[in-house]
């Protein structure tokens, strides 16, 4: 028997196409709702405590978590250093959105 198998398993190997988990119908849930309901109401902070400990302008947080801004990769930056995350999470929420949007946008151009 093969070692990677599991027994009364057919195929435990990892599919190489589209996750079937991630909603395709769905935007992928914007960077500053994350940041909103993940992190500033867990720790009990306002938007201009992170502003100020990230040395940005207030409306730069106020607007990322209105959804009217998108993440940069300096804000990511600057936010995984306040926060104790990576940038790479906070770019990678970023990029799922910007994907879905350009599909979308694919679709209704063709």
């Amino acid at each position: 028997m093969d070692r990677w198998k599991c027994p009364g398993r057919q195929n435990n190997r990892l599919s190489l196409r589209r996750d079937p988990l991630i909603p395709k119908k769905r935007r992928p849930t914007h960077p500053g709702r994350i940041l909103l309901e993940e992190f500033l109401r867990p720790l009990q902070m306002t938007q201009l405590e992170l502003a100020r400990k990230m040395g940005v302008p207030i409306q730069r947080v106020n607007t990322i978590i209105n959804g009217k801004r998108d993440m940069t990769a300096e804000t990511a930056i600057l936010l995984s250093r306040v926060l104790n995350t990576s940038s790479e999470f906070w770019m990678n929420l970023q990029v799922a959105c910007d994907l879905f949007d350009a599909q979308a946008n694919l679709t209704h151009a063709a």
